[in-house]
């Protein structure tokens, strides 16, 4: 395939659908898991500025999408990064997907213990711990690659970085102190991103 320049609306219609299709997978999701009562909550007050980063990440592509504000950093979106970002985005959604199913109400979106919480071990968390952090990494890289703008582009990558430094280890040590023992062995078996990896 030729590494052509293509127009910036295909980028962008990339980005509305993917943004659809996320929205689509976790809205159950969360009503569900809101639906169960919060026991223990660890969150604190850099859990809250780590949410309003990821939130600005996931906005500042949906205005590249609908406003010229960042034009000023466009480059010509080509074939093989788009080809590449999408492949990205389809393994990150489809994982997105699966660790929510997996899960079940013991989802939350932030660093929370529900009512009768349990470790998940099965479906894909049985070779790694973290494989929404894993989807959400594909996804952004996926963004970056698709979305021609320095600013669009990067903006999710960099709010998820920062987020997944801050916050797994606060993830793990939660998870350490209700399961334990249990969490100990799970961990000496699994990966944390990446499996076989890390």
């Amino acid at each position: 395939m030729s590494d052509a320049t293509l127009p910036a609306w295909i980028a962008k219609a990339v980005i509305l659908v993917g943004t659809v299709v996320m929205i689509a997978i976790r809205a159950p999701h969360g009503r569900r898991s809101r639906s169960v009562k919060v026991a223990r909550s660890h969150k604190t007050p850099l859990e809250t500025l780590l949410l309003v980063l990821a939130w600005v990440g996931f906005f500042v592509p949906l205005i590249w999408v609908v406003s010229p504000a960042f034009s000023f950093a466009e480059y010509p979106l080509r074939s093989g990064p788009l080809v590449a970002g999408l492949t990205c985005l389809a393994i990150g959604l489809w994982l997105f997907f699966r660790s929510h199913a997996d899960l079940g109400t013991n989802w939350s979106v932030t660093l929370e213990l529900r009512k009768e919480h349990r470790l998940i071990t099965q479906g894909v968390y049985r070779t790694i711990r973290h494989p929404m952090y894993s989807a959400l990494t594909l996804y952004s890289v996926g963004q970056a690659l698709v979305i021609p703008n320095w600013v669009a582009g990067f903006s999710n990558v960099i709010a998820f970085a920062v987020l997944l430094a801050l916050r797994v280890g606060a993830e793990e040590r939660m998870m350490a102190e209700q399961f334990g023992d249990e969490y100990a062995a799970y961990s000496a078996r699994t990966k944390r991103l990446v499996p076989g990896v890390w």
